[in-house]
Formats: structure tokens, C-alpha cells, sequence
């Protein structure tokens, strides 16, 4: 792989090892990011992986890289895997509104979490419905070599027998696969493989969300959307492709087999460098599921009054690669959290540089970051930062306002305890505990530090006096 280096690791699905992503072009890195379906709320399962994108882009600029980032918005042609129908189309049905009105919608709601959730915006938010040209010609291209066919039923099919590394991400063999397997459009012998898939399905008796075509009426495959967008919005190759692990078979597979041939001039060149998965989210020990009735959206977070970016401290405190199980207590906790690094952050004085040790430490947080996306082990260096008394908090705080731009927490935001005032009662505490040291009454002040804790005060002695926050 040529181009210029990174030094940001991942795990890449397809050759199940770390490896370094790389700037292809020597320019900038040029990521994909699977995006939302955009006919429901997305959940917070669903945001895990738009954060993972996230913290990719994060690690790599704090690094001092250029980042492409592409999203598509999905406002057509994801069908159902209950029933072979879009899913838009379903929701319209069950609500009695345009679909194109819920697509827009949803698509406003997600953007609205992306910020909620402290997501930089990627690049470009390709929809679907915008690019069924683009999608035409990739599906022509498709046809000239040889790799799809049209059926008897006017649907265009890829072949998927002609694309013999077919199940490379996944572990799928064409061989095992059987017909009818999840997500694929069913027919009735229109297709010369059974595990082969549809890029232009014929309308038939629909009459919504239909465009027309060199074979006529109809709408795109799930799959081809993402291959027609990667290619032509990131400049016909991919250097990093990032999705959820639900999307790893079929649609990654499908995906990786259609773009290859449309890049390869008889290399075996790859479409996409590296393909990165975050894995699934539990909540309170269940997947989440509209069935389950367990479905929490970043709304309900803050509904209870947290701040929605303990959700984000929450999920960067589990490896993208492990399950995950959030809970309301764990959200509670990460709130606590936050605020108190505000509030340490708020007690920066005027000095701009890090001093040497907190450059050393800050240093350390991106090595972290930049190690296969390490991101619970650079919270857990701030935690142990937080504890350790013998550094000033000044020195603390511009070392918390440094890194987040790499951490994403909005950490330089006034705390919600700086709206609580001292007392006159806490403040003579404070003065009689600070006297207390200086006569090095230690029992005195210790039993004063206890009853500062009981009233959410936590203090701390430096070499320069005592120092205190609320909890």
C-alpha cells in the first residue's frame, strides 16, 4: 500500500490483523461511513458506530492528517428482512405520510444526534434518491464486464459465481449460502444463482419511489448505493470503510464484490483499503429492539437530564471491537464525570503551553488513540490525571482543554456545579480546615475534609495550598 502513513492502527475485517491506514493519495484519508436508513429514530446502538467513524477522524487530524469523510443517507432501496419491501415504503403504510417527508425527517433527527453527540459532520451526506444516475452507470459498468445479467423478470442480478474471493470479510462461502438467505430480494427463477443479488430491481406493481432505467421502471439495490458513492465521491477508492458489524454480511461482502471490478484493471487491486466494524450494543444486558421494547434514543438521555455526551464518554469507555452493555447507571456515573472534568477544566489560568509532563501525558492519550483506537485506556489515564494530588489543578486543566479535540467531550464547558454557590457556612469550613493544616492539626482536618464530602465538597492539599471542587 503506497501513499503517506499515518501511524494510526486499526483491526481490518478483511485481513483480520492490525494495520496501519494509510493516505492513498499522499493528500488525504478517504473514509466511508455507512449511514442511517433514514425511516426511524436512530437508537443508540446505531450511534456507536457513527461514533467510531468519529473517533477515527479525531485521531487522525489530531495527528496533523487530512480527512475526507463520506456518509450516505439511505432514503431508498433498503428492503426489509422480514418481508420484501422497502422500508420506507413500510413506514409510509403504517403512518399514511409521503415517504419522502419521513426520509427527511429522520434524516434532520439524526444530524440533530450527530451534534448532540459531539460528531464532527463528515464531508459529504450522499442520498440515495440523488444518485440513482450514479448508480446507472455503475450498474452498466457491471454489465459490460460480464458481472451482471438482466433476468427474466427485468430485475438486474450481480453473478456472484464471477467474483471468486466472494466471503473474504465475512467467512460466507457462496457454496453455503442458502436461498433465500436474510436481506436478499426473492424471485421466482429469475436469477441463475441463488445467492446472487439485485443492483436494479424491476417496479412491478409498485408505484412510489420508482425511477426509470436503461431496463426499465424500477429502484436500486441496498447494495449498490454504497459502491456507487464510495467510488465516486472519494475519487474511486477507499481507504478506510467503516460500518457496524451487522453490515459485514451481506452488505460489505456485496459491497467490496461490486466495487473491485469496477477499480481492477487485472491486478486484483482493492476497491477499499481497510474495512473497520464496531460490534453491537446491549442495553442493560439485551440487544436493543423495537421488539424488546428497550429501544433508548439519545433523547430519552437527555429527557432524564444527562448530558447526551456521558453517552459518548460511556461508549469510548469499551473497545469498538467488544459488545458493549450500557445501562442508565453507567450513564449516571459517566455524567458525574464529566462534570467534575469541567470543573477542573474552569480553573486553567493564563499559561497556554503544557508543561513538560502534560505534554508527555497528552502524548500518551494519542498513542492510545492511535493503537487499534484504544479509547478506554485515555480515559483511564485523565481518571488516574484527576487523582493524583501532587499536581496542580491549573496544570490538570490545560492538559484536559488540550485533548479534547481529540476526545470529543466539550471538556472546556462551563460545569453545571460552577452554578452552585458556596456557602458561608462551606466557605468558613474551608478556611477552618486550611487553618487547621497550616497548625498542623491533621485530625482537625481530616475530620473537616470528611464533613466537606458529606456536603459534595472534595479538597485537596498541593504544595501550594489546598485546592477544592464539588463532586
Amino acid at each position: 500500500m503506497s501513499g503517506t502513513t499515518t501511524g494510526v492502527r486499526i483491526y481490518d475485517t478483511l485481513t483480520r490483523e492490525l494495520r496501519e491506514i494509510v493516505a492513498s493519495d499522499g493528500k488525504e484519508v478517504r473514509i466511508y461511513c455507512c449511514g442511517p436508513t433514514v425511516y426511524r429514530d436512530a437508537h443508540l446502538g446505531n450511534l456507536r458506530t457513527f461514533l467510531l467513524s468519529d473517533i477515527v477522524r479525531r485521531t487522525l487530524e489530531f495527528k496533523g492528517h487530512r480527512v475526507q469523510l463520506v456518509q450516505n443517507i439511505t432514503d431508498v432501496g433498503h428492503m426489509s428482512e422480514d418481508f420484501d419491501e422497502d422500508k420506507l415504503l413500510a413506514e409510509s403504510k403504517t403512518t399514511k405520510r409521503d415517504p419522502f417527508e419521513i426520509a427527511r425527517e429522520f434524516e434532520a433527527k439524526f444530524h440533530k444526534d450527530l451534534a448532540l453527540l459531539g460528531i464532527i459532520p463528515a464531508n459529504h451526506y450522499p442520498r440515495a434518491s440523488e444518485c440513482i444516475e450514479m448508480m446507472h452507470r455503475h450498474i452498466e459498468a457491471l454489465m459490460e464486464r460480464g458481472l451482471a445479467y438482466l433476468g427474466e423478470d427485468k430485475t438486474v442480478y450481480f453473478a456472484s459465481e464471477k467474483f471468486p474471493s466472494y466471503g473474504a470479510i465475512s467467512g460466507n462461502r457462496l457454496t453455503d449460502l442458502k436461498p433465500g438467505h436474510r436481506y436478499e430480494f426473492t424471485e421466482s427463477g429469475a436469477k441463475r444463482f441463488h445467492a446472487d443479488w439485485a443492483l436494479w430491481k424491476a417496479a412491478g406493481a409498485r408505484r412510489e419511489m420508482i425511477w426509470d432505467s436503461p431496463w426499465g421502471p424500477g429502484f436500486p439495490g441496498w447494495h449498490i448505493e454504497c459502491s456507487a458513492m464510495s467510488l465516486t465521491f472519494l475519487h474511486g477508492h477507499v481507504d478506510l470503510h467503516i460500518g457496524g458489524i451487522d453490515l459485514r454480511f451481506p452488505h460489505h461482502e456485496n459491497e467490496r464484490a461490486q466495487s473491485n471490478p469496477l477499480i481492477d484493471q487485472g491486478s486484483n487491486e482493492e476497491a477499499v483499503d481497510l474495512w473497520l466494524h464496531g460490534e453491537h450494543l446491549l442495553f442493560e444486558g439485551r440487544k436493543m429492539s423495537k421488539s424488546a421494547g428497550n429501544v433508548v434514543l439519545l433523547r430519552d438521555v437527555v429527557e432524564r437530564g444527562f448530558d447526551p455526551l456521558s453517552v459518548r464518554f460511556c461508549l469510548m469507555e469499551n473497545r469498538y471491537r467488544s459488545q458493549m452493555d450500557l445501562s442508565w447507571d453507567s450513564i449516571a456515573a459517566a455524567d458525574k464525570v464529566l462534570d467534575r472534568w469541567r470543573s477542573i477544566t474552569a480553573q486553567a489560568g493564563g499559561e497556554k503551553d503544557l508543561t513538560p509532563a502534560m505534554t508527555s501525558i497528552r502524548d500518551e492519550i494519542m498513542g492510545y488513540l492511535a493503537a487499534d483506537l484504544d479509547s478506554p485506556r485515555a480515559l483511564q489515564r485523565l481518571r488516574s490525571l484527576e487523582k493524583e494530588s501532587a499536581i496542580p489543578l491549573a496544570e490538570k486543566a490545560q492538559l484536559f482543554a488540550s485533548i479534547d479535540p481529540l476526545l470529543g467531550l466539550d471538556l472546556t464547558a462551563t460545569p453545571r456545579s460552577k452554578e452552585k454557590k458556596l456557602s458561608e457556612e462551606d466557605a468558613a469550613l474551608l478556611e477552618s480546615r486550611s487553618k487547621a493544616r497550616d497548625d498542623r492539626d491533621f485530625a482537625e482536618s481530616d475530620r473537616i475534609r470528611e464533613l466537606l464530602a458529606s456536603r459534595g465538597i472534595e479538597v485537596r492539599d498541593l504544595p501550594t495550598g489546598q485546592e477544592w471542587h464539588w463532586i
